[in-house]
């Protein structure tokens, strides 16, 4: 991992094509700004996180009222 440290207004480029900008800096929170052609996902990592928590959870979760209701919808 590559640590840099920045001041406000300053930038850090990635490659030819993305720059990452420091916007503000306020009690202990850093905005920053990034830019970077349409074609790459920019994604903060705690809503990965969240999707992948959520969909593992629920791939595992039973209710077998959900399963009897579905059951009882197939039968004729």
């Amino acid at each position: 991992m590559l640590i840099l440290s920045r001041k406000l207004d300053e930038s850090i480029l990635i490659g030819d094509s993305i720059t990452l900008k420091v916007i503000s800096i306020d009690k202990g929170s850093v905005k920053l700004g990034i830019e970077a052609p349409s074609n790459i996902r920019v994604l903060r990592s705690e809503l990965i996180n969240a999707v992948k928590d959520s969909n593992q959870a629920a791939s595992t979760q039973q209710d077998d009222s959900l399963l009897r209701q579905l059951a009882q919808k197939f039968k004729l």
